[in-house]
């Protein structure tokens, strides 16, 4: 008989292979003794990948209806594995997150985005309608939370929910980039961007770098949808041949993305992004990567991404949209290799001391502990 307590982590938005859900979190708690099962949306890259069971849900084309039927199909299949704690990962789960706690179990809602900000950047609706949107999810999350435990991706949501705990999304310290020896010989001229590209994200920007500097290739890892790709490339105009764009209408693996790292010297690390209340406070995964792999990172001089930049010394902080102080960080990035060299060994420094899930797991694994179900007869 398994003794051990149950956890269900539920989302039915993120990839089942999401790096914070599945290779932090779920792992952590599966190699802490805890017996641990994902329910996620269906995937077709999930072969080989079976430290962690996941259950599937049906994927639905049209995004509204998958808010409304995918969150009632979890909550089916995560009330059925009776487990001690259930950890859920998106807002459209509030309810049925509400409907499964129980006094005998502990109920986790971990907040990965600032979303109440985020709902009114959403270009595709109107202003009021972003307001009056906002402001419902607000009433909604503080009225079916209660009686949650809430989790913190990011040390600023503190600001919003005081009472939850920060298990901050810092990197697993990965070897394969922390230890790669392959490549030699001088950087390139090549500028990397990981993650989701969108307009939000920096997209059109980086695609404007080529024509801001016609020495220079930019290179995405991340999924694209089609549309964007196309933009982007009128954006770099002439230039166009040196966007080279990896993830257009698909998701892009971790291992594709690791191999994005060290398959060359790059140059720089980008995160160009435009002025948002959604990205500004925020500590970006991408930039504990890019230190990972010791790449040193031109960013938006956004003042708390300013601040990280120069407390680690691990790249520039710049003006989005002054194209003059854009060329001068790569063009002293170019001519001073040894400086250059210097920020990404910094970034690693600072990665292994200190920025790492190491400490984050184990306050994890601690917050399971204090919060254990005192009785597990579901």
């Amino acid at each position: 008989m398994d003794n051990r307590k149950k956890v269900v982590h539920i989302t039915t938005v993120h990839h089942p292979l999401d790096p914070r859900i599945y290779y932090k979190e779920c792992q952590s708690l599966q190699n802490a003794g805890y017996s641990v099962t994902l329910i996620a949306p269906s995937a077709s890259d999930l072969k080989g990948e079976n430290r962690v069971p996941v259950i599937t849900l049906k994927k639905y084309k049209n995004r509204f209806v998958s808010m409304v039927l995918s969150p009632i199909e979890a909550y089916q299949k995560a009330k059925k594995l009776k487990a001690d704690y259930y950890h859920f990962h998106d807002p459209e789960l509030l309810p049925a997150a509400w409907l499964l706690k129980k006094k005998t179990n502990t109920v986790f809602y971990d907040i990965h985005e600032d979303y109440e900000t985020g709902i009114v950047t959403r270009e595709y609706l109107t202003k009021p309608v972003r307001v009056l949107i906002s402001k419902a999810y607000k009433l909604t999350e503080k009225l079916f939370s209660k009686k949650m435990s809430l989790i913190l991706a990011e040390k600023y949501y503190k600001e919003k929910y005081p009472r939850g705990t920060c298990i901050l999304n810092y990197p697993l310290l990965n070897e394969k980039l922390l230890n790669n020896k392959e490549i030699t010989g001088e950087t390139e001229d090549k500028l990397l961007y990981t993650g989701n590209v969108t307009t939000d994200r920096g997209a059109l920007i980086h695609a404007s770098l080529p024509k801001i500097d016609e020495s220079v290739s930019v290179y995405f890892y991340g999924r694209c949808p089609g549309g964007l790709a196309e933009q982007m490339l009128v954006k770099a105009g002439k230039k166009s041949n040196h966007l080279h764009i990896k993830g257009i209408n698909r998701y892009v693996p971790k291992g594709e993305i690791d191999d994005s790292y060290i398959n060359r010297r790059w140059l720089a690390g980008l995160a160009l992004f435009p002025p948002s209340d959604h990205y500004k406070k925020k500590e970006l995964t991408k930039f504990f990567e890019y230190m990972t792999a010791g790449i040193p990172i031109i960013c938006s001089n956004f003042k708390v991404w300013k601040e990280f930049i120069d407390k680690y010394n691990c790249g520039i902080s710049v003006d989005p949209f002054n194209e003059d102080e854009i060329k001068e960080a790569i063009n002293y990035l170019k001519t001073n290799p040894g400086k250059a060299e210097k920020m990404g060994e910094n970034g690693q420094k600072a990665v292994l001391e200190e920025l790492n899930w190491g400490r984050e797991e184990e306050k994890l694994i601690r917050l399971y502990q204090a919060l254990q179900p005192s009785n597990t007869s579901n």
